[in-house]
């Protein structure tokens, strides 16, 4: 293992952990050392993910969130607490999309979609940011999306929601940067997801043409990146957001 990404010891909570990319992200934690703490809005759909991070050494615990509300934020704290003395890292991943074009969203998209994307990744980072204050120590990794960055159609609400997750990171970082808490974005592209399946093979063949890379990014990619701002390689980098995209904002 690369001591400069050597997380032994560290414990990283990652929401949004029963499917998908956030597996991919607690697996790339759990790999270089880290226990994890996972949430779903149901913990037994991570009962198998907990079983595979258990099976590599580490200890792994899934709680019931609903990122959308706050009283199920902080229960969800009080039971962290228990389990672990310290959460050391936060990745902010659970988040949601409802594509239809502006004219079309309703009041409803609207607030699902800023309040699971963006509302949720600032009560979580409210509700890990004073023990790592106290601490003097933490990394908070927010997953934005290019769409953030340089606006997609058919995604008002949630280009809206990973803007906004871009401010928050900036603002935040500067708050913290004096108690040695770092607090960065990723925003990734076009990634092998279900979301991104869901738009079938004509239009990801279009999107393809569009990256310089020529691909799809993979799940691994942006586990990569979010390892790399978790560990101590990253210690004087914060309110910084990086673009995981194969050149497609280049």
């Amino acid at each position: 293992m690369n001591p400069l990404f050597d997380l032994t010891g560290q414990v990283a909570l990652v929401t949004g952990g029963s499917r998908g990319l956030g597996q991919y992200l607690g697996r790339a934690l759990a790999k270089s050392g880290a226990d994890l703490i996972v949430t779903a809005r149901k913990k037994e759909d991570c009962a198998a993910f907990v079983a595979e991070i258990e099976a590599l050494g580490r200890k792994c615990v899934a709680l019931d969130l609903d990122v959308r509300n706050k009283e199920s934020i902080d229960a969800m704290a009080a039971e962290a607490a228990k389990a672990y003395p310290q959460i050391h890292i936060l990745v902010n991943n659970a988040g949601c999309n409802v594509r239809k074009p502006a004219l079309e969203v309703t009041w409803d998209d609207w607030n699902l979609i800023l309040e699971t994307n963006l509302r949720g990744a600032f009560l979580f980072t409210r509700a890990a940011t004073r023990p790592m204050m106290q601490a003097r120590s933490g990394r908070i990794i927010n997953i934005s999306s290019v769409s953030g960055l340089m606006g997609n159609p058919g995604q008002s609400n949630y280009s809206a929601s990973k803007a906004g997750m871009i401010g928050m990171t900036r603002s935040v970082a500067r708050e913290l940067a004096g108690r040695k808490v770092t607090v960065n974005a990723v925003a990734p592209g076009f990634i092998e997801t279900e979301m991104t399946g869901a738009l079938g093979d004509s239009i990801l063949d279009e999107v393809k043409k569009r990256i310089p890379a020529k691909r799809l990014g993979t799940p691994q990619d942006i586990a990569q990146a979010v390892l790399f701002l978790a560990s101590p390689a990253a210690s004087y980098i914060t309110g910084q957001v990086l673009t995981v995209d194969g050149g497609l904002t280049a």
